[in-house]
């Protein structure tokens, strides 16, 4: 038999690189099961080992948009034989809904925004008179940022959704949610392993964009003379009782990886607006850390071994 593994559950290469140079780093096998096609036997037992899925809600953009219905199927077999499976069916849901993410942070006591879900397209105007401008559309099925749109007024909201650059969530679902004024420009993300923080981010904001995605080489424009500035950096100022919401809030929605990103308001609220099971790490915070998140995984899911090689 195989010895047991860390088997990484994921639709996109690109991001494995740095996670199996962290696993290599401790010492502890990983394989790669990437769900963009393939085939299971559903009577067939499945391996011993951890499963850590890094599905993501971002799949479609490429191209891998059935993936997550591979992954609904894959960790559903996978749960019923009492596999040890991280971040498995009921958090790939959470994943896939920024809806289904609102509702759990409310329940939590844990402020979020205001926020509308339209099906399909037809009360989207209406609707969104709800809401004073600015006000804010996304995607309930997104992710990287990709879908989120600021307007201004109803008109520009009106013209958009009838005009041709108008661009539905996969889902079907579109969010309208109030804008939030940052008090500084940035947002937070804080990252959490096996329920706990590692660290936390101060991701720049000042250029107005919404694709925050840390994987990506993010910098903001610098002199030519200058090297860039970084738009991801460690951050170290955060509020323990907002830390102590956020692991009771992960205690109880049974995720065990996610990074979870908040903004602090000019009006002095704290308000929390994603939650990412699928988190990537920033090389600069990653060098500017005394803790690897990547490293802390390798070591935590490693540990989880020794118990399945007795079963």
């Amino acid at each position: 038999m195989t010895e047991p593994r860390v088997y990484i559950i994921h639709e996109n290469p690109q991001w494995i690189p740095p996670l199996a140079a962290a696993f290599a780093a401790e010492g502890v096998p990983i394989e790669s099961w990437s769900l963009t096609d393939g085939s299971i036997d559903l009577s067939a037992e499945p391996p011993q080992g951890v499963f850590w899925s890094r599905l993501s809600a971002s799949a479609h953009t490429r191209d891998h948009g059935a993936s997550k219905e591979y992954g609904r199927a894959v960790l559903r077999w996978l749960e019923s034989w009492g596999r040890t499976v991280i971040d498995g069916s009921r958090v790939l849901e959470l994943e896939v809904s920024k809806a289904a993410q609102h509702a759990a942070l409310r329940r939590a006591g844990i402020d979020v925004p205001r926020t509308i879900a339209v099906f399909g397209t037809a009360d989207l105007s209406r609707r969104a008179r709800e809401l004073p401008a600015p006000f804010m559309s996304k995607h309930n099925q997104g992710g990287k940022g990709l879908g989120v749109r600021r307007f201004d007024s109803h008109d520009e909201f009106d013209a958009w959704v009838s005009g041709p650059d108008f661009e539905p969530s996969p889902d079907g679902i579109t969010l309208l949610q109030e804008h939030l004024a940052a008090r500084e420009p940035f947002v937070t993300r804080a990252e959490f392993v096996n329920g706990e923080l590692v660290y936390a981010v101060r991701v720049d904001t000042s250029d107005g964009s919404f694709e925050l995605c840390p994987a990506e080489a993010c910098a903001l424009p610098s002199a030519a003379d200058e090297p860039p500035l970084p738009m991801f950096t460690l951050r170290r100022d955060i509020d323990p009782a907002l830390i102590a919401q956020y692991r009771g809030f992960l205690a109880a929605e049974g995720i065990d990886i996610a990074g979870i990103e908040f903004i602090e308001t000019v009006d002095g609220r704290t308000v929390t607006y994603d939650v990412n099971t699928n988190t990537n790490y920033n090389p600069d915070v990653e060098a500017e850390s005394p803790r690897s998140a990547p490293r802390e995984i390798a070591r935590w899911l490693g540990s989880l071994l020794p118990a399945l090689a007795q079963v």
